[in-house]
């Protein structure tokens, strides 16, 4: 077992511009997880993010949606980490991906940036890259020229789905990595799905 989870942290970029683009599919989740609890996420300029709190199996928990650009992250992340003392192993950072085909989802502790401007500017402003993540695939254009346009659009409706589909089933390992069960959400997660 490794440390419960204290605080939840969906990145994307603010205002209905790019509320439906898939660089948010990280906001889609902890918003999805706060509906799903009845989690309220309001707006506290302090932080710099939308958060609410909820006992969500057992654990109490922050949930957080920045409301700076996705390169500032980094902001609401240690502003709250700070406050409320969290240490970066009690964090999990929802967040896309373009490793990942559209309808996977992964876990990890650690590790690096990837390129992700939102997890560099936390890896930074936290002083660690310990916190756990959930990687949301969106596929990717094919040439990195493309990257920008791709992530600032909005899937197509099937790729919606899928994301969609992949966050569904993050919700329902999330009772096993709040926690602290992070190995057995893992396993769960990253099996082929069932015929």
């Amino acid at each position: 077992m490794s440390q419960p989870l204290a605080l939840v942290v969906g990145l994307g970029n603010p205002g209905p511009r790019y509320e439906d683009t898939r660089h948010n599919a990280g906001a889609w989740f902890v918003e999805a997880l706060a509906r799903a609890h009845g989690v309220a996420l309001r707006e506290e300029a302090r932080f710099r993010a939308r958060v609410g709190r909820g006992v969500i199996a057992g654990a109490d928990l922050r949930l957080a949606v920045p409301t700076t650009y996705m390169n500032h992250s980094g902001e609401a992340v240690a502003a709250l980490a700070r406050f409320f003392r969290i240490p970066p192993e009690a964090i999990l950072v929802a967040h896309d991906d373009l490793d990942l085909p559209p309808g996977t989802a992964r876990l990890k502790q650690g590790g690096g940036h990837g390129g992700h401007n939102g997890l560099r500017d936390i890896i930074a402003r936290l002083g660690s890259p310990a916190f756990r993540r959930l990687r949301l695939g969106i596929g990717h254009p094919g040439h990195r020229d493309e990257v920008v346009a791709y992530v600032l659009r909005r899937p197509p409706p099937e790729e919606r789905r899928a994301i969609e589909e992949a966050v569904a089933r993050a919700l329902e390992v999330f009772p096993l990595v709040a926690e602290g069960a992070l190995g057995r959400a893992m396993s769960r997660l990253h099996a082929p799905p069932r015929p």
